[in-house]
């Protein structure tokens, strides 16, 4: 794996100051939001420069029950091929759930969910990545994610998972340290613990965020400076390996530039102290090593070979290496993607449409979880479609969260700030005329086959100029 060197997240808000930042080796753009066809001049700058940009999916959901969507992955390999680069990333996360394995409706998380731990789900996992990896023109990296809610019956930690994942189809690893703090606070999970178990040799990259804590649970908000135990752990497996790549991520409340340039100086920080941690470490394991074959020599008597743990002779004490799991590596069989399709599908209607909380989890979690997702749905939808804050002023969140709370997203974002809008005309919800009008208009305009005008910007301009009267 090529040394990738210190990044920052890509993102149109903060574009002109990382072509300006010193020190950035790369950048990272969220692939959804990437046109192969009209790159943002930011990024054709950036690559003429020399900058290496990775796109990072979000959407593909390979720990879903079903098989990874051919389209979803031409649209990642274009991607690939528009921004020539050395590696694409995703997630070890579910984001649908429900259709034809299930016979219910299918359903939009519009979120990263978290897999269960258990070998169904990594049989499923490992055929969805080797199916990826076909598809896709470049080696291909996997991120933990992090999680408020954890999974009863799980069969292996966070560690073994990866492991025994990356051992089954070489996948590399996106290792997010600040996901793994994450599911220190809200599961109990020990993040050396996870370190330990790794196996560090396939770590393509590291992601390092901020997030907040409120009532006991950490959200990892990717809107916050980066924690001092985040950045702990980064030294933690900094002193395990010389990570390729560190990138930090923020995607809202953007500071200014000289704040993200603090950032990313603790970051380097941090990795120069695991750095020299490591330096250490491995030269005294180095003299006690010779200690000990002096020794040795010094007992054994002449002409005989002692052997020592970790010696080929013995084959005993080696450090533990990646071993094929004979019997796991053909293709998964359609019961244990049913069993996780049922079981991923009533975990997520739970969370989107009132269904009740599965067996075994935790209620109150999974009611923060709710809320957490109800709230970014919100919050994606007023970027999406930025003049329904506009038109509905202060009564959006209000009204799109009660609408969210009977109307599971089933056909993304844009989608659901049609159907948002569509469910206030019929319901008859809006009092005052002229919001119910604007609002009318704006929904006739996209729900069309083609545009009844060619001015959504004029028309944006006079609904802001009209909201600004009525104040």
């Amino acid at each position: 794996m090529e040394r990738l060197g210190t990044g920052i997240g890509w993102r149109p808000e903060i574009a002109d100051a990382v072509e300006r930042m010193p020190g950035i080796d790369w950048v990272e753009a969220v692939a959804e939001n990437v046109c192969p066809g009209h790159l943002p001049e930011s990024l054709v700058r950036l690559r003429q420069r020399g900058v290496t940009v990775i796109p990072h999916g979000v959407s593909l959901g390979l720990g879903g029950a079903e098989r990874p969507d051919a389209d979803r992955l031409t649209a990642l390999a274009e991607r690939v091929a528009a921004l020539g680069s050395p590696l694409v990333t995703e997630h070890i996360a579910f984001v649908r759930a429900g259709g034809p394995l299930t016979a219910s409706p299918r359903l939009e998380a519009g979120h990263l969910l978290p897999v269960p731990r258990t070998r169904d789900a990594l049989d499923v996992l490992c055929e969805n990545i080797r199916i990826a990896q076909d598809a896709l023109p470049v080696p291909l990296a996997v991120e933990n994610i992090a999680a408020l809610i954890s999974w009863p019956g799980e069969e292996m930690t966070e560690g073994q998972f990866l492991w025994e994942l990356a051992d089954r189809t070489g996948v590399r690893l996106l290792i997010d340290v600040a996901n793994l703090h994450t599911n220190h606070v809200n599961r109990g999970e020990d993040p050396a613990k996870a370190l330990a178990e790794l196996p560090v040799e396939a770590i393509a990259y590291v992601h390092v965020a901020g997030g907040f804590e409120r009532d006991g649970v950490w959200h990892d908000s990717h809107a916050h400076p980066v924690p001092r135990p985040v950045l702990d752990i980064l030294t933690d497996l900094a002193s395990r390996v010389s990570p390729p790549g560190v990138l930090l991520e923020r995607d809202e409340n953007f500071p200014e530039p000289a704040e993200l340039e603090r950032e990313l100086g603790s970051i380097r920080m941090a990795l120069e102290k695991g750095d020299t941690e490591r330096r250490v470490s491995a030269q005294s394991a180095s003299g006690a090593a010779a200690l000990a074959e002096g020794a040795s020599q010094d007992r054994a008597p002449q002409g005989v070979v002692e052997e020592r743990p970790g010696s080929s002779a013995s084959g005993e004490g080696t450090s533990k290496q990646p071993v094929s799991v004979e019997g796991r590596t053909g293709a998964v069989t359609d019961p244990a993607r049913q069993r996780l399709a049922l079981a991923q599908a009533a975990l997520l209607s739970a969370l989107v449409a009132g269904t009740p909380v599965p067996e075994g989890f935790d209620r109150v979690r999974l009611g923060v979880q709710a809320r957490a997702l109800a709230g970014k749905r919100a919050d994606v939808v007023a970027k999406v479609a930025p003049e329904l804050p506009v038109i509905l002023g202060q009564g959006y969140r209000r009204g799109f969260l009660a609408y969210a709370h009977g109307h599971p997203m089933t056909g993304g974002y844009r989608r659901d700030a049609l159907d948002f809008a569509g469910y206030l005309l019929a319901e008859g919800l809006l009092d005052d005329a002229r919001v119910r009008a604007e609002l009318r208009e704006w929904w006739l305009e996209r729900s069309g086959p083609r545009p009844r005008s060619r001015r959504p910007a004029v028309r944006l301009a006079r609904a802001t100029r009209r909201v600004l009267l009525r104040r």
